[in-house]
């Protein structure tokens, strides 16, 4: 764990209840700048295919976003790269950077759903080497050189300079839901990795940070990588009406979910004890806060990203102003006094 611990908001876009998909866009661009103004160090944006959200296209709202601040990071929380080119995924993200002057990271993922495959013509047969071709091929324009490369499922590159250029690079990182092989090929490619924990007790993680740790001394990283956390939550007044306020949107969407994986409807009980105990960071600024120490400790992380949601309207921005103006400070204040007490 760094000295600075960043904090980041994602959101994957919802359409409240109510709201037509272009309100819903707005809503997200003044989310995305309203966590400017309140401290937040981080803003993401998720890419999905669905009726239930509008992060279709990301790096077009982090666009506007971008326009009308000066110091947050505008990321995504993922980009599907699967089913994406990655020159143009390159060329967005590297315009995104000369918008927003240097503020521009691509998180890499393989995503939570299988949409996008048969949107864009993907065949599912090739899950796998779709995101193994496509991320060598990324993490090899990501510094802004000529690029030579060859794959088996997408047309070669010769020596081929690649534009826009940025500055400095594109910043990256690859968003992993805990395949050792995809902690490994994090360190490989010297591109930090994000674990998306969104269930159970996030403790249950930590053999994968020490993978983490122990590839980079293998791999010989001289300077640590380092570590993210993302994980689902909402923040109100009390515990309590923060409870009642996420459950119909959690319970509406795991069901959906739900429907089409074969699981089982989720219970309130499940619920609570999710809440209490599990990775969902539900509660008052002080509830969650404590939440999330105790995880960057645990865990040793540099960066935690709390996913929101907004099932009705109004409940987006009211995650935005209490994680800025009260649990960030908060948090920042038990990881300096644990920090005082080990010394």
């Amino acid at each position: 764990m760094t000295n600075r611990v960043l904090f980041g908001l994602d959101t994957f876009a919802d359409v409240p209840a109510g709201m037509t998909n272009p309100e819903a866009i707005r809503a997200v661009v003044e989310e995305g700048v309203r966590a400017d103004q309140v401290g937040v160090d981080i803003f993401a944006i998720g890419e999905h295919h669905r009726t239930e959200f509008v992060g279709e296209s990301p790096e077009m709202m982090l666009a506007a976003i971008a326009a009308r601040t000066e110091r947050i990071t505008l990321a995504t929380a993922v980009t599907v790269l699967s089913t994406d080119d990655p020159v143009r995924v390159y060329q967005r993200f590297a315009t995104l950077d000369g918008i927003s002057n240097g503020r521009a990271e691509v998180v890499l993922g393989r995503g939570s759903f299988t949409d996008s495959f048969p949107l864009f013509g993907y065949d599912l047969a090739d899950y796998d080497e779709l995101f193994e071709e496509k991320f060598d091929l990324l993490a090899k324009l990501l510094p802004g050189d000529p690029v030579t490369w060859s794959g088996k499922l997408r047309s070669s590159l010769d020596g081929v300079d690649v534009f826009p250029k940025t500055a400095d690079g594109l910043r990256a990182w690859v968003g992993v839901g805990g395949s050792p092989d995809s902690v490994v090929r994090s360190v490989r490619y010297r591109i930090p990795m994000i674990l998306a924990i969104i269930g159970g007790n996030p403790m249950r993680f930590e053999p994968y940070v020490d993978l983490y740790r122990r590839a980079q001394d293998q791999l010989g990283v001289t300077e640590p990588m380092p570590l993210g956390v993302h994980s689902p939550g909402h923040i109100a007044e009390s515990d309590e009406e923060a409870i009642a306020q996420y459950w119909p949107g959690f319970r509406e969407l795991r069901t959906t979910i739900g429907r089409e994986r074969g699981w089982p409807a989720p219970r309130y009980e499940e619920y609570l004890a999710e809440v209490k105990s599990g990775s969902l960071y539900v509660g008052s600024p002080d509830t969650v806060a404590a939440k999330m120490a105790k995880t960057i400790r645990g865990l040793g992380a540099d960066r935690f990203s709390l996913v929101y949601q907004a099932s009705q309207p109004g409940l987006g921005m009211q995650n935005v102003e209490l994680y800025g103006t009260q649990v960030i400070p908060r948090v920042r204040e038990l990881l300096a006094l644990g920090e005082a007490g080990a010394a």
